[in-house]
């Protein structure tokens, strides 16, 4: 069977690619000028798998170190409830966009809204699509920077977060913060601002930080810094858990009833 030129030049092409993204030598390539058409096919089959297998792998090592509470999916998300600024549209946010423009969300709205179902969800797109991701209460980063203070590892934890591309922070303002904690989550919004991606949850007005971390004019930084490339979301309507919970009691007085 004769193969075109045209064909064996895009397969070699595409082989290229391959070898790049396994960091192979592009030696690879040259030998197939000797290599038969069906030779060159399999090995084009034998790399694409192993580039298949190697990017399942990491995309199952980001999810992992992402530390998600609970698996949450975009598919079905009803975003009726959900209104979305002009500056950024639903295909940017689902696409990930704004990670590579290392912009925020902050997702502000009444409890039980879909807050953190979306911003987990957003989350694991961006770990399939390669990004490193990390999701922590503000509660339990707080208490995990004091830790690494106390233990003389809070660079090395800094630094950690300083390499992700994309920091959910879920229950921003739900729990109050000491002087200290507020410090500590102050650098992490520093470090963050312009060089990394944030995701935030509350259901706290800016105009109500102040009181939630110790003083206003560390607040007014943090806000600052987040909306100065941010993306305000804002989550209306009544609780998800707490309607579905009053329709299930709905339908059990109904079948009682009978």
């Amino acid at each position: 069977m004769i193969v075109p030129a045209k064909v064996r030049l895009q397969r070699r092409e595409e082989l290229s690619h391959m070898c790049r993204k396994l960091f192979l030598s592009q030696q690879l390539v040259q030998l197939c000028e000797q290599a038969t058409p069906k030779q060159e096919e399999f090995l084009c089959e034998a790399l694409a798998l192993e580039v298949e297998s190697r990017e399942r792998s990491r995309r199952t090592r980001l999810l992992n170190r992402a530390r998600f509470p609970m698996p949450k999916s975009l598919e079905g998300y009803d975003y009726s409830h959900v209104r979305i600024p002009p500056s950024i549209t639903k295909g940017e946010l689902e696409s990930c966009d704004f990670i590579d423009k290392k912009t925020n969300l902050v997702c502000h709205g009444p409890v039980g809204t879909g807050k953190t179902h979306l911003a987990i969800a957003l989350g694991i797109k961006a770990c399939e699509r390669g990004f490193k991701v990390r999701f922590y209460t503000v509660t339990e980063l707080v208490l995990k920077l004091a830790e690494a203070r106390k233990g003389g590892t809070l660079e090395r934890l800094v630094s950690d977060i300083r390499r992700l591309d994309l920091l959910i922070l879920d229950e921003w303002g739900y729990v109050p913060v000491d002087k200290e904690g507020s410090q500590l989550l102050f650098r992490i919004i520093s470090d963050s601002y312009e060089s990394k991606s944030l995701i935030l949850t509350t259901n706290l007005e800016f105009s109500k930080w102040g009181g939630i971390f110790t003083d206003q004019q560390m607040a007014a930084a943090m806000i600052d810094r987040l909306i100065h490339h941010g993306h305000l979301l804002l989550f209306e309507g009544q609780s998800y858990r707490m309607e579905h919970a009053l329709m299930r009691k709905a339908e059990e007085g109904r079948a009682n009833g009978r």
